[in-house]
């Protein structure tokens, strides 16, 4: 599985003694929902495309027959559904009596479009797919739980980074479908400054690439200078620098965790065309004019850490103050959280989760 923007974890496992790392994933159930004629905010339509998605739990029904106990969890950039089935975040969060409890709720958890299992450049058409933003992600999200698991409204969607980003789109597109929004680790302003700036860098790494071809490349290992400024990119947009410091505290031991870390990227190639595009899906978000029509409870957390989301960066107080039922936290930084990546470690922030739960029973 591909190393993404947690570069430096160190894995711990908080046990609920009922499940390790891989039986929350072994314990899934597969989903591939295909959405016929799906037309994307470019003006183009694919005969049809597909969602692919993991279960956990068993969806409880109304009397009319509704899914009443859904909750959709949305990963980050160049992730999966799976990335959010690992121990650091299930093992506090899925068993008994912690705040999503499989005995009470139904998990979700898609590939998001271009990511996964789900239709993506690298199933055939490179550079030729078109060129998805987070609007159609989100169309995408919708049609496979209305159309493809009866799913019709959500009691909450927990999303992690571009997932933080899409459930502030599903408050303003699709306004109370889900009855709460957890957003962690986004901003809500236009993806403008540094932040764009950086997945600039990946994009024309990769574009810029002698090998690259137009889209048409053999192997995504032959394209070493653009995988290099990916993983290099990362490194630094990915990373907490107390945790860094902590771990590696001479200059020896900094080179050797870089150089190690580097290594594992090459033996993980990305696909050049599949990464262009999950970094360029977000050119048109900005959902901030909009914040006041979200009127759902939003739990909204960033880390104080975050090199993408850096504290104070687009006053998120206030943003978070035009949204009527919205609660914005900050993790404190310290040597033990996750830079950006600190979204997939809820014994950060679980406290908080149960607490907002608590609030909007």
């Amino acid at each position: 599985m591909r190393i993404l923007f947690a570069l430096t974890l160190i894995v711990t496992v908080f046990s609920v003694g009922r499940a390790n790392a891989e039986d929350w994933q072994a314990r899934a159930e597969k989903h591939s929902v295909e959405l016929a004629d799906f037309g994307f905010s470019t003006g183009e339509t694919l005969p049809s495309i597909t969602m692919n998605a993991y279960t956990l739990g068993a969806p409880k029904r109304d009397e009319a027959g509704h899914i009443v106990n859904a909750v959709m969890l949305l990963h980050g950039t160049g992730g999966s559904g799976l990335s959010l089935l690992r121990a650091s975040f299930g093992d506090e969060l899925f068993g008994p009596g912690q705040p999503l409890d499989l005995e009470r709720y139904y998990i979700v958890s898609p590939d998001n479009l271009g990511h996964g299992d789900s239709s993506k450049p690298s199933d055939g058409l490179h550079a030729a797919f078109p060129r998805y933003d987070y609007d159609d992600m989100v169309e995408a999200q919708y049609r496979m739980l209305t159309e493809g698991l009866g799913v019709q409204g959500l009691e909450m969607i927990v999303g992690t980074s571009m997932g933080c980003m899409h459930g502030f789109v599903w408050g303003e597109d699709h306004p109370g479908f889900a009855r709460r929004l957890v957003p962690l680790a986004c901003n809500v302003i236009e993806i403008a400054g540094r932040n764009r700036m950086f997945r600039q860098m990946i994009i024309d790494g990769f574009e810029q690439d002698p090998a690259y071809a137009g889209g048409d490349y053999a192997d995504p290992a032959d394209l070493k200078t653009g995988q290099a400024i990916y993983a290099n990119t990362l490194v630094l947009a990915g990373s907490n620098p107390y945790r860094m410091q902590a771990d590696a505290p001479t200059r020896e031991a900094a080179i050797g965790q870089l150089h190690s870390t580097m290594e594992r990227y090459r033996g993980h190639a990305a696909d050049p065309n599949d990464t262009i595009y999950q970094f360029d899906a977000s050119r048109h978000y900005n959902p901030a004019p909009r914040l006041s029509e979200i009127k759902v409870p939003v739990l909204w957390i960033n880390s104080a850490d975050d090199f993408i989301n850096p504290p104070g960066l687009g006053d998120p107080e206030a943003l978070a103050a035009e949204m009527p039922n919205a609660r914005f936290v900050l993790v404190p930084a310290s040597d033990q959280t996750r830079g950006h990546g600190t979204h997939t470690w809820p014994v950060f922030w679980k406290d908080d989760l149960a607490r907002f739960l608590a609030d909007y029973p």
